[in-house]
C-alpha cells in the first residue's frame, strides 16, 4: 500500500499569508481608487505566485523549502497544469 504524504502546513500557511496580504493591498488601493494597471498586474502575479507555491510545494519538506533551488522556484511558482480531483 502506498504511503500517504503529509501536507507541509508551514509552507502552505506562509504562502497563503503572503497571497492574502498582497490581495488586501490591492483591494485597499482599488477601494481608494489609487490602483494603476501595472501595480494591479504585478500584485496579482505576486499573489498567484504564492498560491501556486502553496499548492505545488504542499508536500515538500521544510528543509527542501529552505534550500530552494532555482529549478524548484520555477516549478513550484507555476500555475498548476492539473489540480487533482478531491
Amino acid at each position: 500500500m502506498a504511503e500517504k504524504r503529509s501536507l507541509n502546513l508551514m509552507i502552505i500557511e506562509h504562502n497563503l499569508d503572503e497571497a492574502i496580504e498582497e490581495l488586501k493591498k490591492l483591494k485597499k488601493e482599488a477601494t481608494e481608487g489609487t490602483i494603476q494597471l501595472s501595480r494591479f498586474q504585478v500584485g496579482l502575479l505576486h499573489a498567484y505566485h504564492h498560491l501556486n507555491f502553496a499548492w505545488n510545494a504542499r508536500y515538500a519538506t521544510t528543509e527542501a523549502y529552505q534550500r530552494l533551488t532555482q529549478a524548484q522556484f520555477k516549478r513550484w511558482g507555476r500555475y498548476p497544469k492539473r489540480i487533482e480531483n478531491i
